[in-house]
């Protein structure tokens, strides 16, 4: 199989995790950028990647990168790209763009020119003058940044995101990569309970259970790339039978979810029947001040809301002020919760530990952890 560049895109402030997760698959020759994190494999790289990856955005073959200030050096240096590689003679191909910082600044002008380069690069190797652009769908993007453009094919078709069990979405629903990327920052392991007071439609909670039980997020989801010649199907067939074997159905999870809205919490069951974890997560209607654990060093990873975004601020004021009481109340218990508040400490009682700046979409917000005691150590056996 072929040596390829590849490219793991993610929201900024969660690299380091999707570079963490690519050095657990085995991809350790990676270089971190913001945004993005290009990494070496070969063809099952791609399906591995694409079922595995928790908190990317998307898997893009990396086509080719230069610099180009005109739209002449555009043309040329696309078209020298071997794209009958990867392309076959009935490919539909469109191209996406975007421009940062860079004297080729019209994303629509940049796209046509990518086209056109394509084409005529095509019309070369192939010796026909017209695509019917009938067969799989080869999606390139365009980007500039500062000069230099990268072209990609997106290997993802919908976004990593989409698992395959949230088909209804509830009021500002949290991304299950981000989702993924806080529980994994929580440092919260398998045998310790969780529960996310504030769990909406159950993002938090399934994202955990699925992290718990090694199961491949993308098992239930197919992938654009599955329909490409260039990867056999065999490939696929062997990552899904690798994630098939790894996935611990048989773990027992302490995992909870609870809110005051019954139709999210509705919302929240369904999903997790979707996702075929109805056993391993309980979800109840319950105000967060009511809140309780019987077990000891437990995490609360929650999304509450903003104030901005559902209710108002008052009443939200009041929210952050019951965490902060479950916190005390829960002695060996840790906090994990994503906020735009920029002083939760007010509210929640104590300074927090840790700070990361973090995007819920475009909506810029800080992960917050405070920490309990670390459980103490299980003695080792005679």
């Amino acid at each position: 199989m072929a040596k390829l560049e590849l490219i793991a895109t993610s929201a900024f402030g969660i690299e380091s995790i999707v570079n963490r997760e690519l050095h657990n698959l085995g991809y350790t020759e990676t270089q971190v950028e913001n945004g993005k994190i290009t990494f070496a494999a070969n063809e099952l790289g791609i399906c591995r990647t694409n079922l595995w990856l928790r908190s990317a955005e998307r898997v893009l073959l990396k086509m080719g990168e230069f610099k180009a200030t005109t739209f002449e050096e555009l043309f040329q240096q696309t078209k020298a790209l071997p794209w009958e590689e990867w392309l076959p003679v009935d490919a539909e191909f469109p191209v996406e763009g975007k421009s940062i910082k860079s004297k080729l600044f019209s994303v629509s002008d940049c796209q046509a020119i990518v086209k056109k380069a394509v084409v005529e690069r095509l019309k070369d190797v192939y010796g026909i003058s017209w695509f019917k652009e009938t067969g799989p769908k080869y999606k390139i993007e365009v980007a500039l940044l500062k000069d230099v453009v990268t072209l990609t094919l997106d290997t993802s078709g919908a976004g990593l995101h989409k698992r395959g069990y949230r088909r209804l979405a509830g009021q500002a629903p949290l991304k299950e990569t981000l989702a993924a990327a806080m529980i994994n920052l929580s440092y919260w392991k398998a045998d310790r309970a969780l529960i996310d007071p504030c769990c909406g439609t159950g993002t938090i909670p399934i994202e955990a259970a699925m992290i718990a039980l090694n199961r491949a997020p993308g098992l239930k989801r197919d992938f654009i790339a599955e329909k490409w010649p260039n990867i056999k199907e065999k490939l696929w067939r062997e990552a899904r039978e690798e994630a098939e074997d790894l996935y611990t159905r048989d773990q027992a999870l302490h995992i909870y979810g609870s809110d005051i809205d019954p139709k999210a919490l509705q919302l929240a069951r369904a999903h997790c029947e979707d996702a075929g974890l109805t056993d391993k997560i309980f979800f109840q209607r319950l105000p967060a001040a009511e809140v309780r654990s019987r077990f000891q060093y437990g995490h609360l990873i929650t999304n509450p809301p903003y104030g901005e975004r559902l209710g108002e601020e008052e009443e939200v004021k009041q929210l952050y002020k019951d965490l902060g009481e479950i916190f005390k109340s829960l002695a060996t218990w840790s906090l994990h919760m994503i906020t735009t508040d920029k002083h939760p400490e007010l509210l929640i009682g104590r300074r927090w530990d840790k700070s990361r700046k973090l995007y819920n979409g475009r909506l810029e917000c800080h992960y917050y952890q405070f920490f309990g005691p670390k459980p103490p150590r299980s003695p080792r056996p005679e």
